[in-house]
């Protein structure tokens, strides 16, 4: 059974950092492309960042790119997010997602699991 636990969420001010961290139950990151899913207010569900099972590829959104690092410790059975020079229009949940297969996509569809989220506020 899959169980996707997300954490590290809070409120920061614009420019500042967090790092999101993503437990899942054993073995889960270790066979499968992982990523980072996000839903503002009002919007749909986006694609955030995505790595693949090896580790060796990674997508990122174009909102996201140069601020964003998305990695992942298989050993840990954790995925990490990295977010760095935050912006007000980050303010979103963030939810933790495991990938069809062991390809990274940046295809919301792709993703059949995720866990509860977290809340991610930025001020300005």
């Amino acid at each position: 059974q899959v169980q996707l636990v997300e954490s590290g969420g809070g409120l920061v001010q614009t420019g500042g950092s967090l790092r999101l961290s993503c437990a899942a139950s054993a073995r889960t990151v270790d066979n499968y492309a992982m990523g980072w899913l996000r839903q503002a207010p009002g919007k749909e569900r986006e694609f955030v960042a995505a790595i693949s099972r090896s580790g060796l590829v990674r997508y990122y959104a174009d909102s996201v790119k140069g601020r964003f690092t998305i990695s992942r410790d298989n050993a840990k059975n954790t995925v990490y997010l990295q977010m760095n020079s935050l912006k007000p229009e980050d303010t979103a949940v963030y939810y933790c997602a495991k990938a069809r297969g062991q390809i990274a996509s940046m295809k919301t569809y792709e993703y059949d699991f995720w866990g509860q989220g977290t809340q991610v506020t930025v001020s300005s």
